[in-house]
């Protein structure tokens, strides 16, 4: 079988292999095609007489499966699906599948990572001492942001999955209380310090909201003026899922008036971000480049679990499938 990735630079710079895909059949990596459906024609270009497809963000469109006709199979390097069009692959019998827990431990610490900015603002004020203004300071000590401590603080959680289970018990171990909204409830789950509750409850009582759902057209947006209303003023907000899980002009607004005191996202509507994007400027908002999911050894994790994958397709018994 002939093995074809089409976009292979993010999950593998340089530092890990591709030694397990290659023991599979022939391989051929491209470490970028395209993020454009419009440009179907360079991808169906290169996959050529591939009989697996490996992508991540390329999208693969109903367009490219017609023309395809011998492709079997179709490894998606990441959690989410969506740029398959996975109706056409189930017609057509592609399997699909996706890699669903390689990153729970780093994305969950990335939550953190912004979390944790936001109460302390530890980049500005080490570069303050670096702008030489502590050894100018009349005093032992200064700050230019409220420091905020968690404990006792809610943890909001959005999504109670692996991700937003590992968030909670690093939560808890700040001495925070979590309440997560998910639509399947496992009350095994539930603590002293982690319960569920209704949507509108947890918006309103959290103090940070952490953001861990699949973008679905049930979730577009959820995130909006009027679930914002509903929370605490300074509530602080945490999006390491998908970026069009928040409506982007709603939160800009949102920061301008204060009512929300910081959104920290990994994640945008438009990836790469668009330059015209208003959020990197908005006061109290930090963005980073989507790299929850990019520790070398939440990489490798996934790297393996993609080879599984595959050899487990070939033996005839797929795992991981998402058309089903």
């Amino acid at each position: 079988m002939k093995i074809v990735v089409l976009d292979g630079y993010t999950l593998n710079p340089g530092d890990i292999d591709w030694e397990g895909f290659k023991k599979l059949g022939e391989f051929v990596c491209y470490d970028r095609t395209t993020t454009k459906k419009e440009e179907s024609a360079k991808i169906i270009e290169r996959i050529a007489d591939a009989g697996a497809v490996i992508i991540n963000k390329t999208p693969i469109t109903r367009e490219i499966l017609d023309a395809k006709p011998q492709i079997k199979y179709i490894g998606v390097l990441a959690t989410g699906y969506n740029v398959v069009d996975i109706d056409a692959a189930k017609e057509k019998g592609i399997v699909v599948t996706n890699i669903p827990t390689y990153g729970t431990t780093a994305v969950a610490q990335f939550v953190f990572a912004h979390v944790l900015e936001f109460c302390h603002h530890v980049a500005h004020h080490a570069q303050t001492v670096k702008d030489g203004r502590w050894a100018k300071s009349e005093d032992f000590c200064y700050w230019d942001y409220p420091l905020i401590e968690l404990a006792d603080k809610t943890m909001g959680i959005i999504g109670f999955g692996r991700i937003g289970q590992t968030v909670a018990k690093i939560a808890v171990a700040f001495g925070m209380k979590v309440l997560a909204y998910d639509e399947y409830v496992n009350k095994s789950l539930e603590t002293d310090s982690i319960k569920y509750a209704p949507l509108d409850e947890v918006l309103f009582r959290s103090d940070v909201v952490s953001l861990h759902v699949p973008l679905f057209d049930s979730t577009k947006h959820m995130i909006n003026k009027n679930t914002i209303a509903k929370m605490k003023d300074g509530v602080i907000i945490i999006n390491t899922s998908r970026g069009p899980l928040v409506k982007e002009e709603d939160m800009v607004a949102a920061l301008e008036s204060g009512k929300v005191a910081g959104y920290g996202s990994d994640v945008v509507e438009v990836e790469p971000i668009l330059l015209s994007n208003k959020l990197p400027q908005t006061k109290n908002c930090h963005i980073t480049p989507h790299i929850a999911w990019a520790p070398k050894a939440a990489r490798i994790r996934l790297m393996n679990i993609a080879v599984d994958n595959l050899a487990a397709f070939i033996k005839g018994i797929p795992v991981n499938v998402v058309n089903k």
